[in-house]
């Protein structure tokens, strides 16, 4: 193959990935993942540092870490299909340049506005990279090396969390909180490197695969924009939702407004003959479950990040760099499951892998709901830990690689940002619902005269079972999605001929 982005729908004569070239493709790809994903819990380690040093109230201190979610999370379908329409290494080159640009600005900022403002340009650079660079993968690598491709971009991703809180913790302890940003720049500089030397520009290739003017003239600017707006705006009241109340007016109101947006965003998509988001393809059979999945099972898993780490330093007295270290066990738990899950997939599809992941992660995380207050790393923490990331490594492989099973490849971008987007919304989502869980238990033993630990441990156990409930739930959901065994893309031509009912003016 001579480029790195194959847009035929044919299976390769030979294997890419075994080659040198498609070898130093996926890891150049990888990397784009390992940064976006690992940039959204570096920081958490270092939050009290940056409060004191810079005064942040604790209610302000959350835009660090909500103001790259909430941007991330809302421009990412902006960002999938502006990859299709624009080409895919141009959006990854554009996101690259503004996340080591923000990245840069994080670690040098002096006041709280300029953190907060450049964490809110480094998620709008995320959501470039990340479906630009999923999507040169699922258009690159085919048949069997396209589910090792996805196995090793789903391992990866999974490790990125537990991996930056490591990371975070030994930066912040030995170098200062600022470096939890800095890190990304060398970073950066060689995916910049990899983009130039190793990828094809592909922008005229997607505009001569693209149905006569689809082409940047016939941009959906009115999808772009009730989208985007009700993507940011359903993600800034989930997470503020915690401190304003569920039941508040503030809240219920952004909850309407998003809906309504949403709903506009339908109806104009219908109604527009080259749609920002072409409605057909959610005709593809189980990409909608697999994206309903992801939603449900990453509203459990990043919550249980979060309660785990609070119990480690909250209530065990664990330092940062020690809590970090904690998580090195998921790793390769997470590491582990995706390499199982990409060997299973030819001979059971992808559907019994999800499920399995699922219903492991489940167990895993149901035991975490014991934790006592006087646990141990080693009696209460270690085994279910594992046994979480090892689930999670085969869900989030199998979710990964049904969710872009016979996608065009015109539209593989914006299947992308799709499953990148349940992934925000889901962490956002469970962020929010469970740390209200929390909250509310623990301020009842706190009324019942409970010690503050055996308060905070109730809190997190409670809104740990919730969080096992919800992988349980995320297993059945995927009892929908499609059972993928090595299926190739869709032909592009085959496309139009779903659509007609959407490209009426």
């Amino acid at each position: 193959m001579s480029g790195a982005v194959n847009t035929s729908t044919a299976p390769p004569p030979g294997s890419f990935l075994a080659t040198r070239r498609g070898k130093v493709t996926l890891a150049l790809l990888c990397a784009v993942t390992f940064l976006d994903v690992m940039d959204g819990a570096i920081v958490n380690v270092a939050l009290p540092t940056i409060r004191t040093h810079l005064g942040f109230s604790v209610q302000n201190l959350q835009w660090v870490v909500s103001g790259y979610l909430i941007t991330y999370g809302g421009f990412l379908l902006l960002g999938g299909r502006a990859a299709d329409l624009l080409g895919r290494r141009r959006l990854l080159v554009a996101g690259t340049v503004l996340f080591a640009a923000s990245s840069l600005a994080c670690g040098l900022a002096d006041d709280q506005g300029l953190l907060v403002g450049a964490r809110l340009a480094q998620g709008f650079g995320a959501a470039m990279m990340s479906p630009a660079a999923l999507s040169i993968l699922t258009t690159t690598f085919q048949g069997a090396d396209r589910h090792k491709a996805l196995g090793l971009w789903a391992g990866i991703s999974g490790m990125a969390s537990a991996v930056g809180l490591l990371v975070g913790g030994v930066l912040t302890q030995e170098f200062g909180w600022r470096w939890v940003f800095f890190v990304s720049v060398p970073i950066c500089a060689l995916v910049l490197f990899g983009a130039f030397r190793i990828l094809e520009d592909d922008h005229s290739r997607s505009v001569a695969s693209s149905a006569p003017g689809r082409a940047p003239s016939g941009f959906d600017a009115v999808g772009a924009l009730l989208a985007t707006a009700g993507m940011l705006l359903l993600i800034f009241t989930v997470v503020k939702a915690p401190d304003a109340g569920w039941s508040a007016g503030r809240t219920i109101g952004g909850l309407a407004a998003s809906a309504m947006l949403m709903a506009a965003f339908v109806v104009n998509e219908q109604r527009r003959a080259h749609p920002l988001v072409p409605l057909s393809i959610f005709r593809i059979r189980g990409l909608a479950a697999a994206d309903a999945t992801q939603v449900i099972a990453w509203a459990g898993f990043y919550s249980m990040f979060f309660f785990v780490t609070l119990y480690m330093q909250n209530v065990l007295g664990y330092s940062q760099l020690r809590s970090g270290l904690a998580y090195v066990p998921v790793s390769v738990g997470i590491g582990f499951g995706s390499t199982l899950a990409t060997k299973m997939f030819i001979r059971t599809g992808t559907r019994p892998i999800i499920v399995s992941g699922a219903l492991l992660a489940a167990g895993g995380i149901l035991w975490l709901s014991r934790i006592p207050v006087d646990g141990t790393y080693l009696g209460n923490l270690l085994t279910p830990l594992v046994v979480m990331g090892l689930g999670l490594g085969l869900l989030y492989a199998g979710v990964q690689t049904a969710a872009n099973a016979g996608v065009p490849a015109d539209q593989a971008g914006l299947a992308a940002a799709l499953i990148t987007a349940s992934f925000q919304l889901g962490s956002a989502l469970g962020l929010a619902v469970f740390s209200g869980i929390a909250t509310s238990r623990t301020s009842h033993l706190l009324a019942a005269h409970a010690s503050a630990p055996a308060a905070l441990t109730g809190g997190f156990q409670r809104a740990l079972l919730v969080s096992a409930l919800c992988l349980v739930a995320a297993g059945v959901i995927a009892l929908r999605a499609s059972n993928t065994r090595g299926e190739f893309a869709a032909p592009t031509e085959s496309r139009q001929n779903l659509e007609p009912s959407y490209d009426a003016a």
